[in-house]
This record gives structure tokens, C-alpha cells and sequence, in this order.
């Protein structure tokens, strides 16, 4: 009878641990599962900075880019492009991040901080701030609540995101700041039309052809040749120099069976056949063209006379820049450097001609009317029909948004200079987009 009395008690002690072990998983499981929620939560808000301080910064960036800051060669006006700029790109790299959501509420300007070279968090020095400057953006938010963590006391988190983007010019890095940071640059949808390196307002080299260093600050923002614009070196109606030359702002045709192959896709629909020539200017060659002494800046070009190139571009223009009917963007004539270049909207913008959210007069960072063009050593005689690209021009073509008019040259404002010369070496900057200056992310932690 006592045996049979213990061995009821050990069962009824085997199936009480049984059930308390049941107990204890279930609530382990439970939790390892709840936590597992706010650590996905965790994971995906930690996302979403990062993508907020991603765009923030590449804005900013591209600001910079574009303010014409990285070609201000002349220390006397260097420091209030800077301090002008800085300014510009802040407001846009808020602007931007706050039109993003962390955990399904909208950034707020307390949860973003933006810094520049040489202050704390950016990893760009200060001595670089004008041919290299670089856009910090940090989001943070220590409010996202937490859900099953609670258990544990914890009510919210933080989650940090960090991005660091920079806008890149070699031409300033030629007076032997950082030297070895003067990697080439190798911009796409590059425009096939090379340009001497003759400064169009006083005959001058525009660029050191050795250090690609800028020789003239003041043509930041000038518009040469006013009456005349951009010819084509081998249309010999105008001037009848013939071609090749080196004659201001008269360019040489990128050769399209070479490096100025025609685009296949994103054609422009401008009405009519293309010549080749024709699309790579309205349409966009994903090319690189790279610029310094390796052999992808040889670029080749043609050398035959064609007296229809002139009025093929001008056409080509009017259908990039939207400027048929003399609507097109400009560039505010009262914002020049040392504020940063301000482009306006026309009203046959496409975005404001598809009654989205912009509206013609309202303030643009890019636009269809911004070009790139390569500049070539016309020191040297012109051999196998080849050039060496040392540099590039950044154009806003038809700044006052008006069409090229019939047998005129295509008018443009500079916008940005960028000098590698002869002697850039390294492995080239492409840079994310088409901008002249490349802008990319550096830092993504």
C-alpha cells in the first residue's frame, strides 16, 4: 500500500515539473517572438533613416554642385561662395529629409542635424570645403516606441542613421593642397561638343593644361560671346575658319561611331528623323567621357566640313531645353556668384506642362537646359583625328529660356568649370547622375 502511494505521489511531482516546463517555454517562446516584433520595428525604422539621411545628403550635394562653389578659383570671393552655399544646401537637405517618414511619422527638424567640411561628424577636412566639399546628415529619433519590450521596462528606443555626400572638383586640388586626391573625373550624357581651351573673354587658356588648374575665376557665371554663342568649328558658314581651329566657343563634333555613340533609349520626342548628332545632343549618352592623360580621354573627332551642323544643334537645343516657344527655364540674371545660381522654371518645363506640383516661376535645382561639354588641349596639333580631354564646361543652354534663333549660335551661361589637365592620373570619379561635378556618397555607415 506504501509502495503504491509513492509511486502515485512521483507521478503526480513528473506531471506537475511536465506542465511548469510546458509554462516556462510557452512564455520564452512568446517572448522571443514578442521581441522578435520590436526588433524587426527597430530594424526597418533604422532603414528609414538611413534612406532620409541618404537623399538628404545627396541633396545637399547636389546643391553644392551646382552652386558653382567648386569652381570659385579666386580666394577673395571663395569664403561668401561658401558661406552662401552652405546656407542653400542646408535648407534643401532638410527640406528633404523631412519629406520622409521614420516608423509612419514625418522627420521633424529636431530629429536632423547637417554639417559641412571641417565640422563635427563630417569627415571632409576644412582646407577642402571649396573644390571638395561634403554634406553630413544625421536623423535621429529616441522616441519610436517599443510594444512587447515593455516587459522589460523599456519604453522607447533610438535609432541613428548618418550619410555624408560630396561634390568633386580636381580643378582646385591643382594648386597642391591634396594632390593625390586629384583623381580624374568621368561625367555621362556628356554633350559631343568639344570646345578649345580658349577662354572666350580674354583669349586665354581657361584651364592649366598641365594641373587642369582654373585660370579665370570671372567666367563663373559669364555668358561670352554674346550675339553669337556656341558654333560648330566645322560648319564653315560662320567665320569660314575652317575646321579643326581654336577659336573661342567654336567646338569640334564628338565623332558617333567612337565615344559619342547615339543613345538607344530615353529618345527625346521632338517631332521628325534625328540625325546621330542630333540625339546625343537632345538624348542622353550613358557614356562616360573621362578627362586627364589615360587613354579613355582620348576622344575622337570629326574633321570634315558640314555646313548644316549649326542649325542640326540648334534644333537639337530647342528640344532638350523645351525652348521652341521661347518658354523654356532660365537662370535668374540677379543671382549670381558669389550667391549660388539660381534656375527658374519655364512653362513648357514638361513637369509644369504635366500640372504636377511645379509651376512655371517657381525655383528648380536641375533642369533639362544644364549640359555638360568637354574642353580639349589645342595646344597640340591634331593627330588621327583624335583630342585630349583636360576639362569640362557645365552650360545652361538658353538662359533666358528664348529659342536658338535661325542661324545664330546656341547662347548658354557657365556654370561650372572642372579642370583635370595632362597630368590627372587614377582611377576616374563618376559620381552618381549626369552632373558635371560628380556627387556621390562617401560615407554610409
Amino acid at each position: 500500500m506504501m509502495i503504491s502511494r509513492a509511486k502515485c505521489r512521483g507521478g503526480q511531482e513528473q506531471g506537475f515539473i511536465i506542465t511548469l516546463i510546458a509554462v516556462f517555454l510557452l512564455f520564452v517562446v512568446g517572448a522571443m517572438a514578442a521581441l522578435s516584433i520590436d526588433v524587426v520595428t527597430f530594424y526597418t525604422a533604422r532603414s528609414e533613416a538611413q534612406l532620409a539621411a541618404d537623399a538628404a545628403a545627396l541633396a545637399g550635394a547636389r546643391v553644392l554642385a551646382n552652386s558653382g562653389v567648386t569652381s570659385e578659383a579666386d580666394s577673395a570671393t571663395s569664403t561668401t561662395m561658401i558661406t552662401n552655399s552652405q546656407a542653400l544646401a542646408s535648407a534643401v537637405a532638410f527640406q528633404v529629409a523631412e519629406s520622409n517618414t521614420v516608423s509612419g511619422q514625418l522627420l521633424q527638424a529636431s530629429y536632423i542635424t547637417v554639417n559641412f567640411n571641417g565640422q563635427s561628424g563630417n569627415p571632409c577636412t576644412a582646407e577642402m570645403q571649396a573644390s571638395n566639399p561634403c554634406v553630413t546628415v544625421k536623423v535621429t529619433r529616441n522616441d519610436l516606441p517599443v510594444f512587447f519590450a515593455r516587459i522589460w521596462g523599456r519604453t522607447q528606443i533610438t535609432v541613428t542613421a548618418t550619410a555624408t555626400a560630396e561634390a568633386y572638383n580636381p580643378s582646385g586640388l591643382a594648386t597642391g593642397l591634396t594632390t593625390s586626391l586629384a583623381n580624374p573625373v568621368g561625367p555621362s550624357c556628356v554633350k559631343p561638343w568639344l570646345l578649345p581651351n580658349v577662354d572666350p573673354t580674354n583669349g586665354n587658356p581657361i584651364f592649366n593644361k598641365d594641373t587642369g588648374e582654373i585660370n579665370n575665376a570671372l567666367l563663373l557665371g559669364a555668358r561670352p560671346m554674346p550675339g553669337t554663342g556656341l558654333l560648330a568649328q566645322c560648319d564653315t558658314t560662320h567665320g569660314g575658319l575652317g575646321c579643326p581651329g581654336s577659336t573661342p566657343w567654336q567646338y569640334l563634333v564628338g565623332d558617333d561611331s567612337a565615344n559619342f555613340q547615339p543613345p538607344t533609349q530615353g529618345l527625346p520626342t521632338c517631332g521628325g528623323t534625328l540625325s546621330n548628332f542630333q540625339l546625343n545632343i537632345a538624348g542622353c549618352e550613358q557614356q562616360a567621357i573621362v578627362c586627364g592623360s589615360t587613354p579613355a580621354s582620348q576622344v575622337k573627332v570629326l574633321t570634315a566640313a558640314d555646313n548644316t551642323l549649326d542649325q542640326q544643334a540648334a534644333d537639337a537645343v530647342n528640344c532638350l531645353a523645351h525652348t521652341s516657344g521661347g518658354v523654356g527655364d532660365t537662370v535668374s540674371s540677379a543671382v549670381l556668384p558669389p550667391l549660388p545660381f539660381q534656375f527658374i522654371a519655364g512653362e513648357d518645363n514638361p513637369l509644369v506642362r504635366a500640372a504636377t506640383s511645379l509651376t512655371a516661376g517657381s525655383n528648380i535645382m536641375v533642369s533639362d537646359s544644364l549640359v555638360t561639354v568637354p574642353v580639349y588641349d589645342n595646344s597640340v596639333s591634331i593627330t588621327a583625328q583624335q583630342v585630349n580631354v583636360i576639362g569640362f564646361l557645365q552650360l545652361f543652354l538658353q538662359p533666358d529660356g528664348t529659342a536658338v534663333p535661325a542661324g545664330g549660335g546656341i547662347q548658354s551661361e557657365i556654370i561650372n568649370m572642372i579642370g583635370c589637365g595632362n597630368n590627372a592620373t587614377g582611377t576616374p570619379v563618376y559620381g552618381n547622375g549626369a552632373s558635371a561635378i560628380p556627387v556621390r556618397l562617401i560615407s554610409h555607415p
